[in-house]
C-alpha cells in the first residue's frame, strides 16, 4: 500500500515502519518508559525517514535525550575557589538536565586512561543516548568514541580532527577582542601571562598576538610570559620572577592573563612589590568567575558564557541523534564571550 504523501505522518505509520506497537513509538518519542537501545534506534530511524522528527522538532515536542554519560577528568572534580570555572559549567549543565528530566551518569576519567575504550564500554552498558566529555580532548580518546558511533559532544575542548561535535568558548576571538580593547586604551607594551595548557589556552595566546598584528604594532610589544600552572600561586611566582629579571615592570603597562586565577596571583605579587593598579599597570583576566568582583581593584575580565555551554551541548547531541541516518559532519560550536570592564584598567597616553 502506497502512503498518500499529502497525509501527515502519525505514530501508526512509524509503528508500522519500525515493526513495533504504537505504544512503543509513543514511549520512545516522549521518553515516558525505558525502551531497549535497539528498539529505540529503530523507531527513531523510522520517524526520521518519514519526516516525522523534523516536524516534531519544530514544535519542540520530542524528547530524544533520556540519559547521558558525563565523562569528567579527575582534576576537574575538586570543588574549591580555584576551580570555579569547571564547577560553574557543571552546575549549569546539571540544572538543565534536571529541568529536562535527563538522567546524568557521571564517570571520572584520569590521565592514565590512554584511550576512550572504557567510556565506550560504560556508555554501551548503560544504554545512554549520548556522551558528554568535559575538558579532555586527547585525540586517541576522541577517536575511540567517534569510531563507536555513539552520539557525543566535547565540552570546553577542541577536536582537531573534527571527529565529534564540540562546544567551546570563542577563546581566540575573545582574547583578540580584549587585547584590542587594551590597545585602544593606549597600551602597546602588554604582557600575556599564561601557562602551557591545552589548546583552548593556546588559542587565547593566539588571539593576543592577533590583536598586535591587526593594529600594526610591533610584536616586540607582545610579551608572552609563562607560569608553571593556572593556580594563583603560579601567577604570583611568575610575576615575581618578571619583576626581579626586569628590575620592575620593564616597560609593561598592562597584563592580560589567560585565566582569572593567574590574575588573582598577579595582583597579589604586584601589591607585595608596591606596584599600584591600575595607576602603574592595568590587569585583565579571562573566565569571568565571581571572585574578580571582590579583588582590589575589581578585575576587568573576559566573561565566558559558562551558563550556556551545557544547554548547547545537549542541543548538539539531540541534533546528532535526530539526524543519525544522514551522518552529518561534526559541528564545532564556538560561543561568544563578553568583556566585563571593572576598575583594574586605566587609559594611558
Amino acid at each position: 500500500m502506497v502512503r498518500d504523501p499529502s497525509r501527515k505522518v502519525g505514530v501508526k505509520d512509524i509503528a508500522e515502519a519500525a515493526d513495533v506497537a504504537v505504544s512503543t513509538v509513543s514511549h520512545v518519542l516522549n521518553g515516558t518508559a525505558p525502551i531497549s537501545a535497539e528498539v529505540r534506534e529503530r523507531v527513531l530511524n523510522a520517524a526520521n525517514a518519514l519526516g516525522y522528527l523534523a516536524r516534531r522538532r519544530e514544535k519542540a515536542a520530542i524528547a530524544v535525550l533520556r540519559s547521558v554519560l558525563l565523562a569528567v577528568p579527575t582534576d576537574t572534580l575538586p570543588h574549591n575557589e580555584h576551580n570555579l570555572y569547571s564547577w560553574t559549567l557543571l552546575s549549569a549543565l546539571t540544572r538543565e538536565c534536571e529541568r529536562r528530566a535527563i538522567r546524568v551518569i557521571p564517570m571520572e576519567i584520569g590521565p592514565e586512561m590512554a584511550d576512550g575504550a572504557k567510556i565506550v564500554e560504560k556508555a554501551q552498558s548503560q544504554e545512554v543516548d549520548g556522551v558528554l566529555i568535559l575538558n579532555d580532548d586527547r585525540p586517541e580518546l576522541l577517536h575511540d568514541i567517534a569510531a563507536a558511533r555513539i552520539p557525543a559532544v566535547l565540552m570546553n575542548g577542541e577536536d582537531h580532527e573534527m571527529q565529534i561535535d564540540s562546544v567551546t568558548p570563542g577563546n581566540r576571538f575573545a582574547a583578540r577582542y580584549a587585547t584590542n580593547w587594551l590597545i585602544g586604551q593606549g597600551h602597546s607594551q602588554i604582557m600575556h601571562l599564561t601557562w602551557e595548557g591545552r589548546s583552548t589556552i593556546r588559542r587565547r595566546r593566539d588571539g593576543f598576538i592577533d590583536a598586535f598584528r591587526a593594529n600594526n604594532i610591533a610584536i616586540d610589544g607582545a610579551q608572552v610570559h609563562f607560569a608553571d600552572g593556572y593556580l594563583p600561586e603560579y601567577g604570583a611566582a611568575a610575576i615575581e620572577h618578571w619583576l626581579k629579571d626586569h628590575d620592575g615592570l620593564g616597560g609593561i603597562t598592562a597584563i592580560f592573563c589567560a585565566a582569572d586565577n593567574l590574575a588573582l596571583g598577579a595582583i597579589t605579587a604586584l601589591h607585595r612589590a608596591g606596584i599600584r593598579m591600575p595607576q602603574d599597570v592595568s590587569i585583565v583576566g579571562f573566565d569571568g568567575v565571581a571572585l574578580g568582583e571582590f579583588t582590589s581593584p575589581s578585575l576587568t575580565t573576559v566573561s565566558v558564557p559558562l551558563e550556556h555551554m551545557g544547554a548547547e551541548a545537549l542541543h548538539l547531541l539531540e541534533r546528532r541523534i535526530v539526524n543519525a541516518l544522514l551522518n552529518p559532519p561534526a559541528h564545532r560550536l564556538e560561543l561568544g564571550c563578553r568583556l566585563t570592564i571593572r576598575g583594574s584598567v586605566r587609559r594611558v597616553g
